[in-house]
């Protein structure tokens, strides 16, 4: 019986050993928790002209970026679109931005220094190339602008550098024959209402509310864009990230008058640096994509944003840390 009885204590005495090991463990690792730490700091997010969507979607990234990282603080910073965006990165003067793939992928071919330093987060959505008349022009199409006033865009806008190209493919000379006039989304719509210009080319998420509202004050029409597709894709490979599209019907009620638009779509990248710390970039891919639907209801393009598609970002490389974001989140 003696033997039996000290067996059983020593069984009794191992369970409290561990019992008590388990118990430290779960004390030690309440008080200081084991893992990396939440990511700190201050990151500058590039966005765009002041009523574009680029910077809606920034603002509202930003409340849900304060949720998600309360120890970051983002700071927002207007631009003129695409490319000085991926200017700021290159200059690291700014940390993470949005702009669309063939704007990348020209920034890469004319700086190839800063360029190689540009890595992908996430493919967003989609921007859809609008070109906007009064309803009663006699522009139906592109190579009608010719000897017209066209607001095609800021200086460093993507829309400046698909502008550019659309009147290429239309057989005409972005130079000279139109009278070209740099003019951002912010101002095309009171410009085209004073009678100033005839059209403006745009580019953006569906329905861009600077758009919307001149439709809703001023009779306007959409002038389709889609058979220029195969012109833009024989000039040279930057432009095979535009694709036809077609605007939907409700996208702009009162100028559609219930007609969907055949027009080209480019896709919008979140992008940043190799510069870019790992877990932060990880964090800032995580809550985009776990943002969409709250982002979704005021920035309708934004509901598009799919986790299935996200990680294709050509023309960059994947950054590690949403590399790391997608491996984490894979089925």
């Amino acid at each position: 019986m003696l033997p039996a009885l000290s067996r059983l204590g020593r069984n009794r005495a191992a369970q409290g050993i561990a019992a008590a090991v388990v118990a430290f463990g779960l004390l030690m690792w309440w008080l200081f928790p084991f893992g990396s730490p939440s990511p700190s700091g201050t990151l500058d997010f590039s966005t765009g002209v002041r009523t574009g969507v680029y910077q809606r979607y920034g603002e509202l990234l930003k409340q849900a970026l304060a949720s998600d990282l309360p120890d970051v603080r983002v700071g927002l910073r207007t631009s003129q679109g695409s490319q000085q965006n991926l200017q700021r990165l290159a200059d690291g003067t700014a940390d993470f931005t949005i702009a669309t793939a063939d704007s990348v992928d020209k920034f890469r071919k004319d700086n190839p220094a800063g360029g190689d330093r540009l890595r992908g987060c996430a493919r967003l959505y989609d921007d859809y190339v609008q070109l906007v008349v009064p309803r009663d022009s006699p522009v139906h199409s592109v190579a009608d602008l010719r000897g017209k006033r066209v607001a095609v865009g800021q200086e460093g806008s993507g829309v400046r550098l698909l502008a550019g190209r659309l009147l290429t493919a239309a057989g005409l000379d972005p130079r000279k024959d139109i009278t070209p006039l740099p003019a951002g989304i912010d101002t095309m719509p009171g410009l085209l209402r004073g009678k100033q210009i005839d059209a403006f080319f745009w580019s953006g998420g569906l329905p861009t509310t600077a758009v919307l509202k001149l439709s809703e004050e001023y009779p306007i029409r959409l002038v389709p864009l889609a058979d220029l597709v195969s012109a833009l894709h024989k000039a040279d490979r930057s432009t095979g990230y535009y694709r036809a599209a077609t605007m939907p019907a409700d996208a702009y009620p009162k100028a559609q008058q219930g007609v969907a638009v055949p027009t080209i779509a480019v896709a919008n990248l979140l992008v940043t640096t190799d510069r870019a710390n790992a877990a932060l970039t990880e964090g800032f891919t995580r809550t985009v994509i776990d943002s969409r639907d709250r982002i979704g209801r005021e920035v309708h393009a934004a509901q598009l944003v799919d986790l299935r598609t996200a990680i294709y970002t050509d023309p960059l490389p994947l950054h590690d840390g949403a590399r790391d974001y997608y491996l984490s989140v894979k089925p």
